[in-house]
């Protein structure tokens, strides 16, 4: 009897909590799934924005998109920005846990890292147009300073060069914002697991592989997801710096995506792109989290078995 009353008691409580998440869901549904949805059934159309009317022209949106040349590019381009973020991630998290660490000033640091991340993008793209401008341009001034005038160029002309200027520019906005997310994860992890790894013997670098890494790996899955998603969404500072020129060398996915929409009225194709880049955001985020979770887990897994060796 007991048990029945307690089972009707579980089933009410359910309910209840289904009926306060509902609005939240509701929500969700009309804020994300509802625009989404949109977007891929005008994938399919040949709608230019305008019209009331639209046909549908099934796949014919999709082929388009994957024989145009100019995109292919432009996806290219996107590849620049992801490698680069890549690659420093590694160099940002070293900065966290030097920053983290009993040093002078931290907090002085800590303020200048994320300023850049405050500022409004379109500012800084600005500011970096006239840094690296031909014409009396900041950088090229410094290189004649120092002597090196062989290695002036038109930076924003070049396009050899143009996407890892553009890059750079990236990093140096961004890169504050992910030493702080880091820096965040580091000060989660409770002191005292620290203080016995050292009670143990444990050196810097052990603790910084073995504890740290471990410890902080889902905000290092947000940061990985953050590259991935900023890599191809990035806009506003190739949009300001070079308007994707010369010609398309360094336009972007994103930039090419709101070309083909206000520009060439073609939404529909557009809204193609969207798709594309949302696919392409799951897929690289689910690679990259398989591979860097398989290699921690290898070494954690490696460190595991050796310590029960050792106490064998």
């Amino acid at each position: 009897m007991k048990s029945g009353k307690h089972s009707a008691l579980l089933r009410r409580e359910n309910r209840q909590g289904w009926l306060s998440v509902l609005p939240v869901l509701a929500l969700e549904l009309l804020v994300c799934a509802y625009p989404i949805g949109m977007v891929i059934v005008k994938s399919f159309t040949n709608w230019d924005g305008f019209s009331a009317k639209y046909d549908f022209i099934k796949f014919d949106n999709y082929i388009s998109m994957f024989k145009n040349k100019d995109l292919w590019m432009s996806l290219k381009n996107n590849a620049v920005y992801f490698v680069v973020h890549l690659c420093m991630i590694p160099v940002e998290l070293a900065f966290a846990v030097l920053l983290t660490s009993k040093l002078r000033a931290a907090k002085f640091y800590k303020t200048m890292v994320f300023l850049p991340y405050i500022i409004n993008g379109v500012a800084i793209s600005y500011a970096f147009s006239y840094f690296f401008s031909p014409i009396n341009g900041a950088f090229n001034e410094i290189l004649t300073t120092v002597h090196l005038e062989g290695l002036i160029r038109n930076w924003l002309s070049d396009e050899k060069i143009v996407n890892f200027v553009l890059s750079f520019v990236s990093l140096w906005r961004f890169s504050g914002y992910h030493i702080i997310l880091f820096m965040a994860a580091l000060q989660s992890i409770p002191a005292d697991i620290l203080e016995a790894a050292k009670i143990d013997g444990a050196g810097t670098a052990q603790i910084f592989r073995y504890i740290q890494v471990p410890s902080i790996m889902l905000m290092v899955d947000f940061i990985l997801f953050d590259n991935i998603r900023g890599a191809l969404q990035v806009f506003d500072i190739p949009f300001v710096m070079t308007a994707g020129g010369p010609g398309y060398a360094s336009s972007t996915f994103t930039l090419y995506t709101i070309k083909t929409a206000f520009t060439f009225s073609n939404f529909g194709l557009a809204a193609t792109m969207a798709v594309a880049i949302m696919v392409m955001i799951v897929i690289v985020y689910v690679i990259q989290n398989q591979i860097i979770h398989g290699l921690v887990l290898k070494d954690r897994k490696k460190a595991v078995e050796k310590e029960d060796e050792s106490d064998d």
